[in-house]
């Protein structure tokens, strides 16, 4: 259902899953990617930063409201 349909779908999720070391917390929440390290990332890797601009903050925050969630549901 939300698998990439394009090459650079594929592209900004295979960044996607290069970032889980680069997230912004602040205390027990999530805030988001640390943008300028996901951009570094994205050029070193050749992506299309007008691709990356476009998708990146759209799947930022359904992994903020994700995390979050699941962060809330352990505190109790």
């Amino acid at each position: 259902m939300n698998k990439p349909l394009t090459l650079d779908g594929w592209q900004v999720w295979d960044l996607v899953g290069r970032l889980g070391a680069q997230m912004r917390v602040a205390g027990k929440a999530v805030l988001g990617w640390d943008m300028g390290s996901a951009f570094a990332l994205a050029h070193a890797l050749g992506l299309n930063p007008m691709v990356v601009a476009e998708l990146l903050p759209e799947l930022e925050a359904v992994m903020v409201r994700r995390i979050n969630e699941k962060i809330g549901e352990t505190d109790g």
